[in-house]
């Protein structure tokens, strides 16, 4: 250690700092302002941020956000604290789209506008331009946020409007919105098709694409972030005889899903993709009955060995895994009748 550089030893401890202190550390002096700014310490201090004990259960409601951190030995949260939002909203106004590495990709309800924000930071960038570009609809678009190999994080957003497909890709890095052609089968323009969040995964964007009825169509749609290139692979072979949703998860860089199926009564399978099929690791008791409303709420998370499956009402209950232990973090879904994401506290910024 006494070889190192004061430099290298100052670099290595400062990446190791909660994204707070970071913060705070900034105002030790100009070099040391410098040193934090660089988009190197960045990368290396959000990859050793993205660890269980700093995940935190980010909660929106009407007009307040908070965070909690996840208490794993009794399987609750810790006490909140309170984030305040920096920009401009209304009553119910801010619903979560994705995110990636401390980032969310947000839209205000009364305007359509995109955001990228980071909550712990209160950094923010608005994506919308006067070309119309970055305006979200629900319903009918897809949002997915990710890195390429550049690090230039991007947000892929798919518009459909009047029976036509417009995708098009953002750049933090130039600031700015670009047209990408996406070849697909015709139908799925359809507003009868239901399209999930991206979901990033070694290198790949993924969505459930779903048809809205029983017995319908279900897909996955890939999207390879540096070549810019779409494929479909097949939905796990789940029952068709009810309602199908798909959760997708990434768990340590290897994608899983969670596929729900069923009417009145409910089952929830465990998969994980290996190349383009799906590999059945887990099966749950099935879920008592419960109402179509309440079902659409349920969401899923993972973390200590512990499987979570809640609804916006609370905790159904919760699953010892048989395996060992493993994290994930979770795209954005619904908890407690809140609108909120399990994140990690980064200090990335949504701007260059």
């Amino acid at each position: 250690m006494a070889d190192l550089p004061t430099h290298t030893i100052v670099f290595e401890i400062l990446t190791r700092l909660p994204a707070k202190d970071v913060g705070r550390s900034k105002s030790v002096c100009k070099q040391w302002y410098a040193l934090l700014s660089t988009q190197d310490f960045v990368k290396i201090h959000c990859s050793r941020s993205v660890v269980s004990s700093n995940q935190r259960v980010l909660l929106i409601d009407d007009l307040t956000c908070s965070v909690r951190p996840i208490i794993s030995n009794n399987n609750d949260y810790g006490p909140s604290s309170t984030v305040t939002f920096p920009f401009h909203h209304q009553n119910n106004d801010v619903s979560i789209l994705s995110h990636l590495n401390g980032l969310l990709c947000v839209c205000l309800n009364h305007t359509y506008e995109l955001l990228l924000w980071n909550p712990t930071t209160t950094a923010f960038k608005r994506l919308s331009t006067p070309d119309s570009h970055g305006f979200y609809i629900n319903n009918l678009d897809a949002i997915g946020l990710y890195v390429d190999a550049d690090d230039d994080y991007k947000v892929l957003h798919i518009k459909r409007r009047s029976g036509v497909l417009g995708v098009y890709v953002y750049s933090r890095e130039v600031d700015s919105w670009r047209n990408i052609p996406f070849i697909t089968r015709q139908e799925y323009l359809s507003p009868h098709f239901n399209w999930s969040a991206g979901t990033f995964c070694g290198g790949t964007l993924y969505f459930t694409v779903c048809e809205c009825w029983i017995g319908g169509t279900n897909v996955v749609i890939c999207f390879d972030v540096n070549s810019e290139q779409f494929k479909e692979i097949s939905f796990p072979p789940v029952p068709s005889n009810g309602m199908v949703q798909g959760v997708l998860v990434n768990v340590k860089n290897v994608l899983h899903m969670f596929a729900s199926t069923g009417m009145f009564e409910m089952t929830i399978d465990l998969w994980t993709l290996q190349g383009d099929y799906w590999i059945k690791v887990l099966s749950c008791p099935p879920i008592p009955p419960i109402s179509l409303s309440l079902w659409c709420d349920i969401t899923h998370y993972v973390t200590n060995g512990n499987w979570f499956v809640m609804t916006k009402l609370g905790k159904l209950f919760t699953i010892e895994m048989d395996m060992k232990p493993f994290e994930c973090f979770y795209p954005v879904s619904w908890f407690r009748g809140f609108k909120g994401a399990v994140i990690v506290q980064t200090i990335v910024s949504p701007s260059i």
